[in-house]
């Protein structure tokens, strides 16, 4: 689920770019330092807002200024039962990985369906149903997230597929 979230980051400023364009190598800065990144128990997609950046304080025996920079950002946080889209990286005789934004997903093949078969013939491995549905790598598939464990700056899932109008997705 998506949230706005305010949060603060420190930035350290080599005194090179000390001048009275300091704020938009702050601001510049800010945004690589924490767009795209995963905290272990969300990512953050883009920041909005810069609501402060604090007065410089300098790092002893370095010379680097340190600013703290409290922002507000559009984040990601998944929860268990949410139902989302991921795209399928690999295929294992006990389940298939998926890939859901920055979060990495395994479906056991005892999350799948009791139809589907393991299929390791062929050039790559996939699961495949009577009725034509194959999953294989780079595949489109909607699963429900069953548990999610966090580290630090990764996230990883359990996830199911066992259940009405989850998935391949023929997109």
């Amino acid at each position: 689920m998506f949230f706005v979230k305010t949060l603060e980051h420190r930035i350290d400023l080599h005194p090179s770019f000390f001048s009275a364009s300091a704020p938009d190598f702050i601001r510049e800065k800010l945004y690589q330092d924490v767009e795209g990144t995963n905290t272990g128990t969300f990512m953050i997609i883009a920041v909005l807002q810069i609501d402060d950046i604090s007065e410089p304080k300098i790092a002893p025996g370095t010379g680097f200024a340190q600013y703290n920079v409290g922002y507000r950002a559009m984040v990601w946080r998944p929860f268990r039962g949410e139902v989302v889209d991921g795209k399928v990286t690999n295929v294992v005789n006990n389940g298939f990985f998926a890939d859901v934004g920055g979060l990495a997903v395994f479906v056991s093949k005892t999350m799948l369906p009791p139809t589907m078969k393991h299929n390791a013939e062929g050039s790559t491995p996939s699961w495949s149903e009577a009725d034509g549905m194959i999953i294989e790598k780079d595949s489109q598939v909607r699963l429900r997230i069953k548990g999610i464990r966090g580290e630090l700056g990764q996230m990883y899932a359990i996830g199911s597929i066992r259940e009405d109008y989850l998935g391949y997705l023929n997109l």
